[in-house]
């Protein structure tokens, strides 16, 4: 793959968000007396041509095509994905309505707490998992430190000064970034944006030193060199950036964290629905053109097995419990 791959990719799926493109199904063998027979609403509770919103214009053409319906794509931005969350949570439970949600469902109750307007468990039925995506450690190009073990040193000796850029509250750069200052035993200044593209604009610029993201967003900067990479939090190297080390070969093992994304109903559709999208997202996962196009941003469909109501309500809770632990050891 040459570095042009990932951003001709990340380029196509931004324009068709910024032309917020219906995503049309090319079958009309549907009953029109069963579900679906109308247009599906998929909330994306971030900005446009975000990760979030990327993995979902992916997944919706073929699972338009597999339901026979439109999909369109309605971005909810606002409150680290809460705002769009609890939208979808109030939503009529009869499946014209559906929420792509990423690991933030499930840091939401810690970050939180009793100002949370739904219970990820309670408000909604899970559809099943999508991705994993990898995030990576990167920094503005000419930051002084060029490998983590240095950036680590750096970070630890010049915490008051070092500054590190999020897209906001409980968004994936967010978390990350808690994980790895958690992990580091450090407390740095925190910049929060709204939204992953202008932090990078401003990592780029060097206005802030680093950060770490979904390779959905970095993979093109760091094949390009308009930033400089550290590692890749993920146990193997992945197959878009292969030089690039994992925290673990680097020696940051506890710094490990994948931002996996699933889709929602409200807690009251029914099971025929409910099985309805489990069938067509299934399909979308399959569909050699997902594969290829979430392979050349460094990630890659889950296992069928995984794109399941099980597999997803078993992850959501256990990942709950996760990082309750993690973000309340810092205070919230």
């Amino acid at each position: 793959m040459t570095p042009a791959g990932p951003r001709k990719t990340a380029a196509r799926f931004a324009a068709l968000a910024g032309l917020g493109i219906v995503l049309a199904a090319c079958s009309s063998g549907a009953d029109p007396a069963a579900y679906p027979d109308g247009d599906i609403e998929v909330i994306v509770p971030f900005s446009a041509g975000g990760p979030t919103d990327t993995v979902t214009r992916m997944i919706a053409e073929p699972m338009a095509e597999e339901l026979g319906v439109q999909i369109v794509v309605q971005n909810v931005d606002g409150a680290g994905g809460t705002v769009g969350a609890g939208q979808a949570a109030t939503a009529d439970p009869d499946g014209y309505t559906v929420l792509m949600h990423h690991i933030g469902m499930s840091t939401a109750p810690a970050l939180y707490g009793e100002n949370l307007a739904y219970d990820p468990l309670t408000d909604f039925r899970t559809i099943g998992l999508v991705t994993e995506v990898p995030m990576t450690i990167i920094a503005r190009p000419d930051f002084e430190p060029d490998t983590l073990e240095d950036l680590v040193t750096y970070v630890q000796e010049n915490q008051d000064e070092v500054t590190m850029a999020t897209a906001g509250e409980g968004a994936a750069s967010d978390l990350c970034g808690r994980l790895l200052t958690n992990a580091l035993g450090v407390e740095v200044t925190t910049v929060p944006y709204d939204g992953t593209a202008l932090a990078i604009e401003d990592l780029i610029g060097s206005q802030v030193d680093f950060m770490c993201d979904q390779t959905t967003n970095t993979t093109s900067q760091i094949t390009d060199g308009t930033v400089k990479a550290y590692a890749v939090t993920t146990p193997e190297r992945i197959d878009a950036l292969p030089d690039l080390p994992t925290t673990a070969e680097a020696g940051q093992p506890d710094i490990a964290v994948s931002v996996w994304h699933g889709l929602y109903v409200p807690a009251e559709t029914p099971d025929e629905v409910v099985e309805a999208l489990t069938a067509a997202l299934q399909t979308a996962l399959a569909d050699q053109s997902v594969i290829d196009d979430m392979a050349e941003l460094g990630t890659t469909p889950v296992a069928l097995d995984q794109a399941t109501p099980e597999a997803h309500t078993a992850l959501l809770t256990e990942q709950i419990a996760t990082w309750s632990e993690v973000i309340g050891s810092q205070g919230g």
